[in-house]
């Protein structure tokens, strides 16, 4: 359950403001609950990692309700983690795996808790572990430490200063966060559009020691004009 007392959590900004400055989470006493698999079990080696942040706008301009993420003040994200993700070569990757042990079948409430303002839905959190988390770390724990500290890490760019541009293209995105992120090459970061050209979610492509590297895909090609749904 979760009781309805909200809290003001401090959001961890980079230096180039990753975040608006403050999140409203609720304070979760259960643990989250266990989600339904959306595909088949598949233990496969892990050649690489692939780290994706939603682009919250969107998310919201498309689902206006979508739990702590777009209810209104309580939290006006910019982009939050989606998940940190296993992958194998030849486009396939492992998901689903048991988990490591009986104790770790489901997120902790306090493990809930400190994910909240990062990933700002209970439902993703348990979906992120259930699918993927399992199939790389000991515990939800250790796979929530290494996806948040890979995502706080980050420093973003002036994203509405580039939702302005019209003349925006993925180019110029992915030059601007190369540029905020300098240890990431240009061909490292992924970009996933909506149908109408609206940025949905970018994706940073690790080896398996998680140092960034070029996607294994070329992507969203630099030249493809894209719009940024603003805050």
């Amino acid at each position: 359950m979760i009781r309805h007392a909200w809290l003001g959590l401090a959001l961890v900004a980079s230096p180039a403001a990753a975040q608006p400055g403050v999140c409203a989470a609720p304070t979760v006493t259960t643990a989250a609950p266990l989600a339904a698999p959306d595909g088949p079990s598949r233990a496969l080696p892990i050649t690489h990692y692939t780290l994706a942040l939603t682009w919250a706008p969107d998310v919201c301009r498309r689902h206006p309700t979508h739990d702590l993420e777009c209810q209104g003040a309580r939290a006006r994200f910019g982009f939050v983690l989606h998940g940190l993700w296993p992958d194998s070569d030849n486009g396939t990757w492992p998901q689903w795996c048991p988990a490591p042990s009986p104790a770790t079948t489901q997120v902790p409430a306090y493990v809930v808790n400190h994910m909240l303002c990062t990933t700002p839905s209970v439902s993703l959190i348990a979906h992120e572990w259930g699918k993927h988390g399992t199939c790389m770390a000991t515990s939800p724990q250790a796979y929530f430490a290494q996806s948040s500290r890979m995502f706080h890490a980050l420093h973003m760019p002036d994203m509405a200063a580039l939702a302005r541009r019209s003349d925006l293209t993925a180019g110029t995105l992915r030059a601007a966060f190369a540029v905020a992120n300098p240890r990431y090459p240009r061909a490292a970061i992924g970009l996933m559009l909506d149908a109408d050209g609206t940025l949905q979610e970018l994706h940073l492509c690790h080896d398996h020691r998680f140092h960034p590297v070029p996607c294994p895909a070329p992507g969203t090609p630099d030249t493809t004009r894209i719009t940024i749904t603003q805050r």
